[in-house]
């Protein structure tokens, strides 16, 4: 409901296309129809009664729109379906995210190791959500604010990943200028920076800093990498400048990335220097 009073329709949030969720969305919108026929209400009727247009209830009844969470209780409440539909939220916000988020999310979750190298921007899983909205901004071409939000919501649920149990061991190796460039402002930068401090402090994290005068740097030509290990004794990484920027799980290939990656952490600035390094960097901020 609008401030005014008016029903309104959610911008954005739309089903990606062939994308396997689609099915689960679809299956929501047949049982809210279902349940909105028997109790004698039409699209509009509904709509009105929870506060969004017409457009949008047929939209999540074809499976084209992917509902918020107060969309599914008012019309769990409205239509008597006695928490039948509100049960829907926790799979209707794994559908918001895009389906490549998705993924990656699912593979973290699974993750026993994380490792990664970050030479632009500072990895997802560190980056604060001003710092994120901050750097969705400067995409181009622009993404719209409905995409911001759902990036930005996805990225920040991913950070979960801190609260788990057991807790996967994780290791960052970050460029110096990823501290220095002023994405958003000087103090969306401190305050990314103070974060970063807060986050190298548990006990499964390590952030380490590779500074930019460093002569020896094994990843300069590479660009970023990512591995992530299971607690089945597999693995999957992907590097920006090795087999064309797609995930591998080869064990010949994940070599080549552990091996890049182990040269870089040894090149870089010990974890104590790094912790220094960024406290340094925020009290020029």
């Amino acid at each position: 409901m609008s401030a005014d009073g008016e029903s309104v329709d959610e911008a954005g949030w739309d089903v990606e296309p062939e994308d396997e969720i689609a099915s689960v969305v679809e299956a929501l919108g047949h049982q809210q129809k279902r349940w909105r026929e028997d109790a004698g209400l039409s699209a509009a009727e509904l709509g009105e009664a929870i506060g969004y247009g017409e457009d949008q209830v047929r939209k999540v009844e074809r499976g084209a729109r992917i509902p918020r969470p107060e969309y599914l209780d008012a019309a769990d409440r409205v239509l008597g379906a006695n928490g039948f539909i509100s049960a829907m939220k926790e799979e209707m916000a794994k559908a918001r995210y895009p389906k490549k988020v998705r993924e990656l999310a699912k593979l973290e979750g699974r993750a026993v190791e994380i490792a990664a190298y970050g030479n632009h921007n500072l990895h997802g899983l560190l980056q604060t959500g001003e710092y994120a909205r901050a750097l969705f901004g400067t995409r181009q071409p622009a993404y719209s604010p409905d995409q911001v939000e759902r990036g930005l919501a996805a990225r920040m649920a991913r950070q979960a990943i801190f609260e788990r149990s057991p807790v996967p061991d994780m290791t960052f190796v970050q460029e110096e200028v990823t501290l220095r460039r002023p994405i958003g402002g000087r103090m969306i930068l401190r305050a990314q920076l103070e974060r970063l401090l807060e986050i190298a402090q548990l006990p499964n994290v390590t952030i380490q800093v590779m500074p930019t005068d460093c002569e020896e740097h094994a990843g300069i030509e590479g660009g970023r990498i990512q591995l992530l290990k299971f607690g089945d004794g597999t693995a999957v990484g992907r590097s920006e400048g090795e087999f064309h920027g797609r995930p591998v799980s080869d064990p010949k290939q994940l070599r080549i990335l552990e091996l890049r990656y182990g040269m870089i952490r040894a090149q870089a600035l010990t974890p104590r220097e790094s912790l220094a390094f960024i406290e340094r960097v925020r009290g020029e901020t």
